[in-house]
């Protein structure tokens, strides 16, 4: 399906090429630059996109200095809720568009005995996003305080400035372990192994990436037709081959699961709460 961009927004540039910027958390690089951003510049001739990717706390902050970005793609919808509040997303252009996974993960030939997130604890030395401003690093903080190991895992802790760096630094054997997206850990398949996820009930929200246009962009129709295409069933196929999955089936499988439940026979219900 190709997402033209509308005439009129071709005659304001009189043939000139129109150039988006969109700040995105760097667990999206791969998946943007790969595939993404290269599928969209070949349907529509005449825009180029670049990408900025960092965490999403230090986008925020760019955003907030002045950053001329036309997008925000965050990993978490803290950043994104603080820039709508403060101004700075276009009215009802935001959309949760992905979920992810929070996952223990440690070098490929280690002998780490870790079979659960708990077993961070067991770990001489741990990488792990800065929860000041990385949503994977607050995410981890989150989990490990609610399993009582945020204390004695954080003492030995090195903190990443992007879940990039802690995914690089377990991958090249810095750290022992590690806490990223699965997405990440996936791209390093080769370099890294997943040995735990966050435990059910360990994160108070799923792990939800929004994305939103800039009330700033001066290139709105484009920036309309990118987030359109982020958002259609042909960019979903490729965010799940990088590990996402789309926020509108997780939804859906969460209401599944839910009417699953109602459905069960009184009886049996109260057999399990008892």
């Amino acid at each position: 399906m190709s997402l033209a961009v509308p005439a009129m927004a071709a005659d304001e540039t009189e043939g000139e090429e129109v150039k988006l910027l969109i700040a995105a958390a760097a667990s999206l690089e791969y998946s943007m630059e790969e595939k993404l951003i290269p599928l969209f510049e070949e349907q529509n001739p005449g825009v180029k996109v670049e990408g900025s990717y960092d965490s999403s706390g230090k986008l925020q902050t760019q955003i907030e200095e002045g950053m001329e970005a036309d997008l925000f793609f965050s990993a978490a919808t803290k950043q994104m809720d603080v820039l709508t509040e403060e101004g700075y997303m276009k009215e009802d252009s935001e959309a949760d568009l992905l979920e992810n996974k929070i996952v223990a993960i440690v070098p490929k030939d280690s002998t780490l005995e870790l079979n659960s997130f708990e077993d961070l604890a067991n770990a001489e030395t741990v990488a792990l996003g800065d929860p000041d401003s990385v949503p994977a690093g607050q995410y981890a903080k989150e989990a490990l305080t609610s399993l009582n190991l945020w204390d004695e895992v954080s003492a030995k802790a090195s903190f990443g400035t992007n879940v990039t760096e802690v995914l690089n630094w377990v991958a090249e054997g810095s750290a022992e372990a590690g806490v990223v997206y699965a997405t990440d850990a996936a791209a390093r398949a080769e370099d890294v192994e997943v040995k735990a996820e966050t435990p059910e009930g360990s994160l108070a929200k799923p792990v939800i990436y929004p994305v939103g246009i800039l009330e700033r962009t001066e290139h709105s129709a484009e920036a309309e037709a990118f987030l359109e295409f982020l958002q259609s069933d042909e960019a979903g196929e490729i965010f799940k081959e990088y590990g996402f999955t789309p926020y509108k089936a997780a939804e859906e499988n969460e209401t599944e699961s839910e009417t699953d439940t109602e459905e069960t026979p009184e009886t049996d219900t109260e057999e399990v709460t008892e």
